[in-house]
C-alpha cells in the first residue's frame, strides 16, 4: 500500500491514512441522509436515492483514489440537488424521470466534451483576470 500510494514520498503513513479516511467518511456522512432526503421531495424513492448516493459516492472515490492516486472523497453536490428538486421538479413542473434524463444527456456530454478536450479549451480560453 506504502509504495502503491506513495505514501512516503508524500510525508504520510498507511495508519495517517486511515485516520483521515475515518474522518472524512465521518465528516461526509451527512449526504447519506440529507441528499435522499432532498432528492425524495421530487418524487423518487428515498431508499433508491440512498442507494445511489451512496454507490457512488463510494465509486467515484474508488476511481479518484486508484485511477488518479488522489486522497480526495467525492460526493453528490447538495446544492444541484437542490435546484433538480425545487426548481426543475417542482418550480417548472417536470417530471422526475425527464429531469433525470437532462442530467443523464448533461453528463454525457460533459464527458464527450471532455474526451476530445473541448472542456479544456473553453477554460483556458477564459482570461485569468475575467
Amino acid at each position: 500500500m506504502n509504495k502503491f500510494f506513495k505514501l512516503q514520498e508524500r510525508g504520510s503513513s498507511v495508519s495517517r491514512e486511515v485516520i483521515g479516511g475515518i474522518t472524512t467518511f465521518l465528516a461526509m456522512s451527512y449526504i447519506l441522509a440529507v441528499n435522499p432526503q432532498i432528492i425524495s421531495d421530487s418524487g423518487i424513492s428515498w431508499g433508491a436515492v440512498f442507494t445511489a448516493t451512496a454507490l457512488s459516492s463510494a465509486i467515484a472515490t474508488l476511481v479518484m483514489a486508484f485511477c488518479a492516486n488522489l486522497p480526495i472523497a467525492l460526493a453528490p453536490g447538495l446544492g444541484i440537488n437542490a435546484f433538480f428538486t425545487y426548481t426543475v421538479v417542482h418550480g417548472m413542473g417536470c417530471t422526475p424521470a425527464f429531469a433525470l434524463t437532462a442530467v443523464l444527456l448533461e453528463g454525457l456530454l460533459f464527458i464527450i466534451l471532455s474526451f476530445f478536450g473541448i472542456r479544456e479549451a473553453i477554460i483556458k480560453s477564459i482570461p485569468p483576470h475575467a
